[in-house]
């Protein structure tokens, strides 16, 4: 499949690559504030939107509604056994996340059932980015399950990335640091004097911190050197909690580039040797390219994946003297970016294809898909929507690399990755299955109840419109509103009070089966065509 080809918008749309995208930038947005802008925040800054999140949010100012959005939500309660046998103890239903660790099996039943939580987070997220920002940082500090392999730190590092993920950046990038999970999947937890361990010291100025831009220097000495500042911290497996051990800290002066501007950390002996690591975050983060490193990650997955030399100039910068001279806050730099006359560019919006779990969990919430309420049951279901993502590329707990997906970061495709002639077919798949009767492992859409959340669904024209709006973010022709309401709503009828007296008929009647069904079925058809078609993919 080409696909540029599948996402060519309309000639009006078309994007001159030749040229600067767009020479918009971080000065505070001040023009039209309606229905479209705030569904184009909604889409980036939640997993799907509901016609309820657009009601009781579309009375409020922008700022009202950023503010709202960068509320964190408190720590949900932990996974639970959803998987029966427990070697250790674990009832069914009672939360393993303390519990001693088990058997290879055993393990990978409690992962199991992280995984389905993790999903069931997702799709109980309430009007807040917090739980995007826990999946975007799951992407940027890379832990894979199928490498750390204890449930219990697993879930621990949902939490850190979870209670930091609004916060300070420098804070969050200390938690990682000493965090059990990390340490484990990067070998931090084997660093010793005299035999250091580069894997973590790498990754942190490659991939966390400052990044691989043109202007990142920093050298393998600096690796080395930081290595060594981290030396000496183990897991405690019981208490689940990271240790300092004194005697296997490197204690001899380290010293630092001139990227770096030739600093020299002292060695320190005595538990006064874990605080080297407070003054290795100091010098990295009086490093400029890291805010500009974090920067254009949080502008590839919220806004969009090409940045030419105007974005970077007119947005990059900018943004990134903003996120330092707040001291690395998150939620500044967030309001910076979703207030900012660039955010909503008409030619950043529509622009982004869903990644796999925007997709699976967006179309879940959006038509408001009822799932059980009894755990076997809802950990069952969840289990089936991370399986679904994973088939389309996306498996949550397991980036493929600790570069994290593909999408994200690969050069020159980016997002465009998420599409292909195997998991375009699955997408469709699975919105099929949902709209259909039979539904998806027991869960389904159902149209009517969406249809009347809706200002005016006896209306087919208004219907139509009003699905598009929340369903779509790009404009459809005439042509495409004409068939979805006179050959799919009318059934070929010319007068659009063939649709209103059904629906009104239902309304009255909704005891009448023959009444629903005349209804159903043109609502289930109207949107399985809708969430067919290539403009459902984008965000």
């Amino acid at each position: 499949m080409d696909r540029r080809q599948f996402l060519t918008l309309s000639p009006a749309r078309s994007r001159n690559t030749a040229a600067a995208r767009t020479i918009s930038g971080i000065t505070a947005y001040t023009g039209q504030w309606g229905t479209q802008q705030l569904i184009h925040l909604l889409k980036r800054t939640l997993f799907g939107v509901t016609p309820a999140d657009v009601n009781a949010l579309k009375g409020l100012s922008m700022q009202q509604v950023v503010d709202i959005l960068l509320t964190p939500q408190s720590d949900p309660a932990p996974p639970v056994n959803d998987y029966g046998v427990d070697s250790t103890g674990v009832a069914p239903g009672a939360a393993w996340n303390r519990a001693p660790k088990g058997d290879e099996t055993l393990e990978d039943n409690r992962i199991a059932s992280y995984k389905a939580w993790w999903v069931g987070q997702m799709l109980a997220q309430q009007r807040s980015i917090h739980e995007k920002m826990v999946l975007f940082w799951h992407n940027h500090f890379v832990t894979e399950t199928s490498m750390v392999k204890d449930s219990r730190y697993i879930y621990q590092y949902n939490l850190t990335l979870r209670q930091n993920a609004l916060g300070n950046f420098k804070a969050l990038t200390k938690a990682v640091t000493l965090d059990p999970a990390m340490l484990v999947y990067l070998n931090g937890y084997l660093n010793s004097k005299g035999a250091a361990d580069e894997n973590y010291a790498r990754e942190l100025h490659e991939l966390f911190t400052v990044g691989k831009g043109p202007d990142s220097h920093y050298t393998e000495d600096d690796v080395k050197a930081t290595a060594r500042v981290l030396t000496g911290f183990r897991v405690d497996p019981v208490n689940i909690v990271s240790t300092f051990n004194t005697t296997q800290h490197d204690i001899t002066n380290k010293t630092f580039s001139s990227f770096y501007l030739n600093k020299v950390i002292s060695g320190k002996t005595g538990p006064d040797g874990a605080t080297e690591l407070d003054d290795l975050l100091n010098i990295i983060f009086a490093q400029p390219e890291v805010a500009k490193f974090i920067c254009r990650k949080i502008y590839r997955f919220f806004v969009y994946y090409d940045i030419d030399d105007a974005t970077e100039q007119n947005v990059i910068a900018p943004l990134a003297d903003v996120f330092r001279t707040s001291g690395y806050d998150i939620k500044v730099v967030l309001n910076t970016l979703f207030t900012s006359d660039h955010f909503f560019d008409p030619l950043n919006m529509a622009c982004l294809i869903k990644s796999p779990a925007d997709f699976c969990i967006g179309i879940c919430r959006e038509f408001s898909v009822k799932f059980p309420t009894d755990y076997p049951g809802q950990y069952k279901i969840w289990s089936s929507f991370h399986r679904a993502a994973a088939l389309m590329l996306q498996n949550l707990g397991d980036p493929p690399l600790v570069a994290g997906w593909d999408a994200y970061y690969q050069e020159p495709s980016f997002h465009e990755l998420w599409i292909n002639t195997d998991t375009l077919p699955k997408r469709n798949q699975l919105s099929d299955a949902l709209i259909g009767d039979n539904g998806f492992n027991s869960v389904h859409i159902d149209p009517m109840a969406f249809a009347a959340q809706l200002p005016n669904p006896s209306n087919p024209i208004a219907l139509v419109a009003d699905s598009l709006d929340i369903l779509y973010r790009v404009g459809v022709s005439d042509n495409v509103k004409d068939f979805l309401k006179t050959t799919i709503l009318l059934t070929g009828q010319q007068s659009d009070y063939y649709w209103t007296n059904a629906w009104n008929n239902y309304v009255n009647n909704p005891n009448d089966m023959q009444a629903k069904s005349d209804v159903h079925i043109r609502l289930q058809a109207l949107y399985k065509y809708i969430m067919d078609l290539s403009e459902y993919q984008l965000s």
